[in-house]
């Protein structure tokens, strides 16, 4: 076995980039992940063979270890002999349930490569599906490997055919993911394929493995494999081909070192000019470069503070080094360059591009961030998050006195955690925790009270969204000075630049030529792109309509303050606007400066907003999740029943083995007692997970209980205000 080496001889083997890999595993929920990264740990020295499958050493918090399921990505660096060739491997760990799918995400941006594991029972499943989908769009090159092959030879019992033939249809399934989702360029370059070994096969638990490479090499067959179990002689399988020879192997031969994968994957990150030095340093993954580097992940240490996880993608990044944060424009000083071994950190002083640093000292920057020895560049491409906080909690400490405290830890949580937003109601005072789901939000809750404050939680409530319905004339609004006239219009904005918006592809911060292309392509025309005054992050824009106005453009910000407060707090009960296009169309101003201040234009932006939604039509979503159940197949009928009598749907049912899989939608307000439900119906033999799928329109029959119950929670009147609260006459 190949031991673990010390940092010294890890930093001079990579030294040469081609001795580089960067991968991550990602799959669906408790098909493996985790299992199998402890194997590749074990023959690495890391943790003791025997632990391997059992110890979840990159599990090191003690939530995921209590839950046996992943929450945090960890970061790990590999030794790798293959041939005489030793490798570095820097392994990132992923979670596989749906509410910190974020952190795949991020994830995503550090790595050129990902392992997809996949059940040999349960095959491509909703979740392996959207995290290929995630990695394809990063382009991060896909390999597979089927997990759990002894489930077929001991609880199906199938024949060797049947087996083949079931194992055959999977990797089929898993290029038809491929087709799908990859750019043309890579639908047939990255399938994978059982003969060129991009598929191995496996049992992560028994820390067994084998693809065709290693069939050549040791001579060891799937009959070897089915006659191992048969006369228990797995050990004997272990000791012939070990797990992490063949997935070591396989990212070794399929996955690109750095400097080949940053050539495709900088244009699709970075939409700086790559004919620039900087675009040249970071195609070609230079050492001599400018340091530029992205950060995917912010861990807190107890003892040294916040710890900086990203990939260097281009320069030397070395102890006492000041960068410049470029999304803040802020500067920071790095303390200490280091790897992650698992949960330990390895102070190593300097790294070039193409790792995966651990920096210590820059306690401003967050994930996401661009960190630069530049003062000025491009930053890269924010990540796209496939979902959004649909779920929140009211959070306050038993003891007033611990509230100092409490807000410390919940700004310590948002730096290790984008996707928990943490806001502070103004009319209530209440402190509101929203996250992806209840998994998220119990984490969440758990870590606070690890810190010794105890907490009063109130149940989990759904967030709601609202959107304009149809579209108006313009409506005209008075200043509350009433010397100042606001017209506006709006309408739905059309649903592609809407996400485009959300995921941050289009902002006001971003390069101009970048944002109008993208406007072009959706059929927007150049006066129009010209005229856009606001981008709003949760899908809405406002546009200046107005034609030889005087004083419009000193009344930019005062106007766009306005539509700011209405996107924030809708009309019917303050919950947050999505897809509006708003057209400021005519402007009647006073000619003093004194007369038309933010204190004038505000409110009547505010007001001409608020009353061009109300003459338009507004609505209230509600998120829908997309729901998969496994069950005996007994019981299908009883889990359909569950979900119909939740205002669900049935999408799907699908044999695999003895149990079926059922595949639906349901309200995210219906989950809340779906646990004892489904437990009653099942007698707890079914197991299911649920991911944000889309925001709906509450139905018809629900529309005005939900508005009253939403605007009784806020403290608000029961009904909503009429238009004639905003509009003036003339």
């Amino acid at each position: 076995m190949v031991k673990y080496k010390s940092t010294t001889e890890v930093l001079k083997i990579i030294k040469n980039k081609e001795q580089i890999r960067n991968f991550g595993v990602i799959a669906h929920v408790d098909h493996g992940k985790t299992t199998m990264s402890d194997s590749l740990l074990a023959y690495s020295g890391i943790i003791a063979p025997s632990a391997a499958g059992k110890a979840l050493a990159m599990d090191f918090d003690k939530e995921e270890q209590a839950r046996g399921i992943t929450i945090y990505q960890a970061n790990v660096t590999l030794h790798f002999t293959q041939k005489e060739t030793e490798y570095v491997i820097n392994m990132i760990d992923t979670p596989g349930h749906v509410d910190f799918s974020g952190r795949v995400i991020r994830s995503l941006r550090a790595i050129d490569g990902a392992v997809v594991v996949c059940d040999a029972v349960e095959g491509i499943m909703t979740q392996t599906e959207t995290v290929t989908r995630m990695a394809l769009e990063e382009r991060v090159k896909p390999v597979l490997f089927i997990n759990k092959v002894d489930r077929l030879i001991k609880e199906l019992r199938l024949t060797p055919e049947k087996m083949q033939e079931q194992l055959a249809a999977l990797v089929s399934n898993f290029n038809q993911l491929i087709e799908t989702y990859a750019e043309p360029e890579y639908k047939d370059k990255w399938k994978v394929s059982i003969q060129d070994a991009s598929v191995t096969f496996g049992s992560a638990k028994d820390r067994w493995a084998i693809n065709v490479d290693i069939m050549k090499d040791r001579g060891i067959s799937f009959k070897d494999v089915i006659d191992a179990y048969k006369n228990e002689k797995v050990n004997e399988l272990v000791e012939k081909a070990p797990l992490a020879d063949a997935v070591l192997g396989m990212v070794v031969k399929h996955h690109p070192p750095p400097h080949v994968a940053q050539q495709y994957r900088i244009p699709q990150i970075w939409k700086g000019d790559l004919e620039s030095d900087i675009g040249k340093a970071l195609l070609a993954c230079s050492d001599d470069g400018p340091t530029i580097m992205m950060i995917v992940n912010m861990v807190l240490d107890p003892a040294a503070g916040p710890v900086a996880i990203g990939r260097l993608f281009s320069g030397t990044i070395k102890d006492g080094q000041t960068v410049h944060i470029i999304d803040s424009k802020r500067e920071g000083r790095v303390q200490s360059v280091n790897f992650f071994m698992g949960n330990q950190r390895e102070q190593v002083g300097e790294l070039g591009s193409g790792n995966i640093p651990a920096l210590l000292g820059l306690t401003e920057a967050r994930a996401g961030n661009t960190i630069s020895s530049l003062k000025d560049m491009s930053m890269f491409e924010g990540v796209k998050y496939v979902s959004e906080p649909v779920v929140q909690i009211a959070i306050e400490p038993k003891h007033p006195k611990d509230l100092p405290k409490l807000v410390e830890v919940l700004k310590q949580l948002t730096i290790e955690d984008p996707n928990l937003i943490v806001k502070i109601d103004e009319e209530s005072g209440e402190t509101i925790v929203a996250g992806m789901g209840v998994l998220h939000l119990d984490v969440a809750t758990h870590r606070i009270q690890d810190t010794k404050i105890e907490i009063i939680t109130s149940e989990p409530l759904i967030n709601y969204r609202e959107t304009v319905k149809g579209s108006c004339e313009p409506i005209m609004s008075k200043s509350p000075n009433r010397h100042n006239k606001l017209f506006m219009k709006v309408e739905p904005l059309e649903p592609k630049i809407a996400h485009m918006l959300r995921t941050g592809e289009i902002s006001d911060l971003k390069d101009k030529k970048v944002v109008s292309d993208l406007l072009k392509a959706e059929g927007w025309d150049t006066d129009t792109i010209k005229r856009v005054m606001r981008f709003d992050s949760r899908g809405n824009v406002l546009i200046n309509g107005t034609k030889g106005v005087q004083f419009v453009h000193e009344s930019t910000d005062s106007i766009n303050s306005g539509f700011d407060e209405v996107m924030k707090e809708g009309p019917l009960c303050r919950e947050q606007m999505r897809d509006c296009k708003f057209t400021f169309t005519h402007f009647v101003p006073h000619e003093d400066t004194a007369h038309r201040g933010l204190s004038q234009l505000g409110p009547a932006s505010r007001r001409a907003c608020m009353g061009a939604l109300l003459t338009a039509g507004t609505t209230i979503l509600e998120p829908v999740l997309a729901i998969e159940v496994r069950v005996p197949t007994d019981l299908v009928g009883n889990v359909a029943t569950v979900i119909s009598g939740k205002r669900g749907k049935v999408l799907d049912m699908q044999q695999k083995g003895a149990s079926s899989i059922i595949t639906g939608e349901i309200p995210a307000s219906e989950t809340f007692t779906l646990s004892e439900e489904m437990r009653g119906q099942t007698a707890g033999r079914a197991t299911w997970n649920t991911s944000f799928k889309e925001w709906a329109e509450v139905p018809k029959s629900m529309f005005s209980t939900a508005i009253s119950e939403i605007r009784k929670r806020k403290g608000l009147a029961p009904d909503p205000p009429g238009i004639g609260e905003f509009i003036d006459r003339e």
